[in-house]
This record gives structure tokens, sequence and C-alpha cells, in this order.
């Protein structure tokens, strides 16, 4: 099983989980899709579901006890069931799921996946694909980077031209960027409020939460080439970024900006229930602020230090509105040096020590260093591996890697410059996945044990679909990527 349970007992026999296996209780419905069976149940055997009052359990623990003729999962909340059934789903193999108990509860309360979506689009169909692996694998949360710089992706019913003109770039690096080559094609798409509507009701069905984020106040060319007067009036007019990197254009800090990003963060909250909204914040390059009389004038009626902590102004402007809505903000730890509110939740991705400095400061922390969950990152450094951003991250090293205790939770980062496709998506996302998941579920660590568990867990993506990078194979990819 992967993540691996938290404790675990073997008995003689095995239940003979079939297409007709009855299932009974709440949650039966998703039950008998995720584990493929009839609905008429008219087979030998049972699987049962069923809320109990345990608080020992939370939110998202819970029991397994397989006999010869039934399995009962309890729970005391829905969350805990559906992970039970994904459990079962792992244990079933030729012959039937193994007699015995399973008690299990999570170390930490955000197991998230980001997913990049503004470097390129991908169809609602990969996305739902991704729930399912997500749920599999016991990830609660999916992130999901809806802009950049390279594309918006959102649809915003008050400023229609961040979809009609900021989800189109003119064209795409080829190979690395450094190499300052294009493909020449026009890219581009988005998502209507009615498609993430569906896929926020698919999402939470099993157990998976959608954070949406939408970049403020960097890496926003998008918004700016569709708005222009998100920029700076002394500005070149800019198109969709057609190159990956950082760009130097930034939103204003304009009455106007202010009302835009409210605007846009009113829509998303009736999009996505989620308590959490992230806000970027990342990689700000303030160049154009320090020259802007406007943002001089911004600096002095907010009594702020200088044009450099006009990022923390963002980041408290959006903060409290998101508080009126009854949302939280999120924010990459770059906020952390700009005077972010308390009750903002801050992503650590540059460093280890980020964790520990966004802990001392007293807010609740999502581990997500690039040293560890960066997963567009290679694998390995041997020939063979496709063009990545950076590299290597060796299965073992995502795998080894221990957020402690003063933590809300651990996230893997898959970027999306370098990944286009399917195939190359699954390629560098399994099983480094899997490791992340049990560093998120399980407290123990025992690589020779994962790695075991592992091997035999292979075939189930296999057929699942998943065109995952064969671990231990110094880089020789199975597609053509």
């Amino acid at each position: 099983m992967i993540p691996l349970v938290a404790s675990a007992a073997t008995d003689q026999g095995r239940f003979p989980l079939g297409p007709g296996t009855r299932v009974s209780g709440p949650r039966a419905d998703l039950a008998r899709d995720l584990l493929g069976l009839d609905t008429r149940g008219d087979g030998l055997g049972e699987v049962v579901l069923k809320l109990v009052a345990d608080p020992s359990l939370g939110a998202e623990g819970y029991t397994l006890t397989v006999t010869p003729d039934r399995a009962v999962i309890a729970a005391a909340g829905a969350a805990g069931l559906g992970w039970g059934v994904q459990t079962l789903r792992q244990l079933d193999a030729p012959g039937g799921v193994p007699c015995g108990t399973v008690r299990d509860v999570p170390r930490y309360a955000w197991r998230g996946v980001m997913i990049d979506v503004a470097r390129w689009w991908r169809p609602v169909s990969f996305l739902r694909a991704y729930v399912d692996l997500l749920a599999l694998h016991k990830f609660n949360v999916l992130h999901l980077h809806l802009t950049d710089d390279q594309g918006w992706r959102f649809e915003v019913r008050a400023h229609p031209r961040l979809t009609e003109v900021g989800a189109r770039r003119a064209e795409s690096p080829a190979g690395h960027a450094r190499e300052g080559r294009s493909d020449g094609t026009p890219h581009g798409g988005f998502y209507t409020q009615r498609e993430l509507r569906d896929l926020v009701e698919y999402a939470a069905a099993r157990g998976v939460t959608v954070v949406p984020e939408i970049e403020f106040p960097g890496h926003s060319q998008a918004a700016i080439a569709a708005c222009p007067w998100l920029g700076h009036p002394s500005a070149e007019p800019v198109q969709v970024r057609t190159t990956w990197g950082i760009s130097s254009h930034v939103l204003n800090v304009s009455d106007r900006a202010a009302a835009f990003a409210r605007d846009v963060l009113d829509e998303l909250s009736e999009v996505f229930p989620s308590p959490y909204v992230h806000i970027g914040g990342d990689e700000v390059r303030g160049d154009a602020w320090a020259t802007s009389p406007e943002a001089a004038r911004r600096v002095a009626g907010a009594g702020l230090d200088g044009p450099e902590a006009l990022l923390g102004w963002w980041g408290r402007l959006l903060a409290d509105h998101l508080r009126g809505l009854g949302r939280r903000a999120v924010a990459w730890d770059d906020m952390l040096d700009h005077d972010p509110p308390e009750d903002m939740v801050i992503m650590a991705w540059r460093g280890v020590d980020r964790i520990e400095a966004a802990a001392r400061a007293g807010h609740d922390v999502v581990a997500a260093p690039h040293t560890h969950t960066y997963l567009d990152y290679a694998e390995s450094d041997a020939p063979g591996e496709p063009v990545s951003i950076s590299g290597p991250l060796p299965l073992e090293t995502v795998y080894g890697f221990d957020a402690g205790d003063a933590v809300l939770g651990l996230q893997a980062q898959l970027w999306g410059e370098y990944l286009p496709t399917k195939e190359r998506f699954d390629y560098n996302a399994f099983p480094r996945l899997c490791a992340v998941a049990e560093a998120a579920w399980s407290s123990g660590r025992d690589l020779g044990d994962f790695t075991r568990r592992l091997t035999a867990h292979l075939p189930l993506l296999d057929r699942l679909g998943v065109a995952y990078r064969r671990p231990y194979d110094q880089g020789a990819a199975r597609v053509h990527l």
C-alpha cells in the first residue's frame, strides 16, 4: 500500500471482492464506482461503510476490518470513509483482499499537489484523471495554478478580455529556454466557471479540495496584455509572454488595479468553495514601482518604507478582502519578508530554512521546498533524461524529506514549462508523487520497504494508463518526450 498505513495486522483467508459485491452505507455509490462493482450487488460478500463516534480518528482517519465475507470501513467522517475505500482498492489482488485489520490516520492536514495550467493549458479530462490519481494516493488538495505571464486560464465575467486576450500566446519556447528557440505554434485555452465548478464537485466527492491560485502582483504579464491599464503608463504595450522565466511587468498600485483584484477574487470565491485561496506573491520584480510616481504616492500615503514594501501592501489588501469573503489567503514565502497578516498561510518554497522562518513568525506553513518537492526537476542527470528546468531530484531525496511536526502540511509542485504533454507530465510526476504521498500521510520512513511496495504498486499505475518513469533506470524514458 502507498502511502503506508499507520498500523495493520493480517489474518487467514481472503475477501473475494468482485463485480457483484454488495455495498451499503454512506458513500456507497462512490465506493461502487471506485471499486468497479456492479450496482446490483447480487454476488457474495459485502462492503460496509459506517460512520462512528471515534474522536481518535480525526476528520480523515478510518479503520478497515476484512473477513472472508465482508469488509467494514468505519470513520468519523465522509473523508475517512473515502480513504478507507482507496486502501481497500489498493489491497485488492488476484484471489481477493487479504483478511486483517487496518487503522490509519494521516500525519498532515494538507497533503497537496500543485498543477500548473498557466504555462500549458490542460483539458478538464486531464485534471479529472489527476484528481483520481491524487485521491488514490490520499492527497486531499489540488492546488491549481491558473494564471501566469504565459497565460490566464480563469474566466472572469467582469473582465472578459482576460481570457479573450490573456488566454492565448503566439508561440512557446522549443527546447530549453536558454537556447532561445521557439516552436512557432500558437497556444491557448481557458476554463469556464461552469467547467471549474464541475471539477470542484468531482474532486470534493473524492475527498480532494481544489485550491485556486491567481498570481498577484507579479507573474502578471498575461493580465497586463489583456488589460493594459493594469500595467505602468510609461511601459510599452506587451503581449502574453512567449518565453519562460520571470517578467518584469507587475500590476500597478492604483485604486483601479485594486478594484480589479477584488473583482477577480469575488468571482473566484464563487466558483471555488475552498477555505483557502492562493494569491501568489512570488518573484516580484519591482523595478517599475521604483520609478513610478503613482507608486511613490502609494508608498507615502500608506506610510511604507519604500517601493519594495508594496508587495506587502498587495498581500495585506488581498488577504483583507478574502477574509471578508470567509477565506484565508495563501502566499509563497516571498511574502514572508513583507509584513504579511498573521492568518496568511505561507507556502515555503525557497528552501527548508523558509519553513522554519515562517513557523517562527507564527504562520501556518505548507512545506514546499524546491530542493525536495519540485517534481518538474529532472530525476537524474544521466544521458537520456528529457529537458527539464533544473535537477536532479532523485526519488530517494523526495522520499527522505521530513517537514517536521510544526507545519500544516506538505505539497509537491509540477510547474508546467517543460511538461507540455500528458506523457511528459506523467513521467515527471510518477513515481515521485508516490514518495510525496507517503511523506505527507505516514510518519515513518523505510526506503527499502517503500521500494518493495512501490514495485508492487506500479502494475496498478500501468492499469490506470500512467506513463511513469521506471524507477532506477537512470533516465531511459519509456515514451518519446
